[in-house]
């Protein structure tokens, strides 16, 4: 998922906002939803990305902040996760030279 979002500890890159890419992996029981076909006995992935859109859209000053609350919100609204994994990486950081990314991944 790719988003604009104004994360950051120094007020320029709050002020200036940056692209983040978050990848969220899902761990469940799939077993019903494999038999039924029905959205409902499956993860949702609207309801996923809902969660990651709207939490991303809430300044942070570090990365392991706003993993820890897209994991909270995802634990709190989607019952069947046995286990999240959220990444979310800083696209072009102001380090003082040419560097991709910076990424922090947690684990719940």
């Amino acid at each position: 998922m790719e988003f604009f979002a104004r994360h950051g500890c120094y007020e320029e890159e709050r002020a200036r906002g940056n692209t983040f890419l978050v990848t969220l992996k899902i761990e469940t029981d799939m077993t019903l939803a494999a038999e039924s076909d029905n959205i409902i006995d499956a993860v949702n992935y609207q309801t996923a990305y809902g969660i990651v859109r709207d939490e991303m859209a809430i300044p942070s000053n570090l990365l392991e902040n706003v993993c820890f609350r897209i994991l909270d919100a995802l634990y709190d609204r989607m019952t069947d996760i046995r286990k999240a994994t959220v990444k979310v990486s800083k696209l072009n950081p102001a380090m003082g030279g040419r560097v991709e990314k910076t990424s922090v991944t947690l684990s719940r």
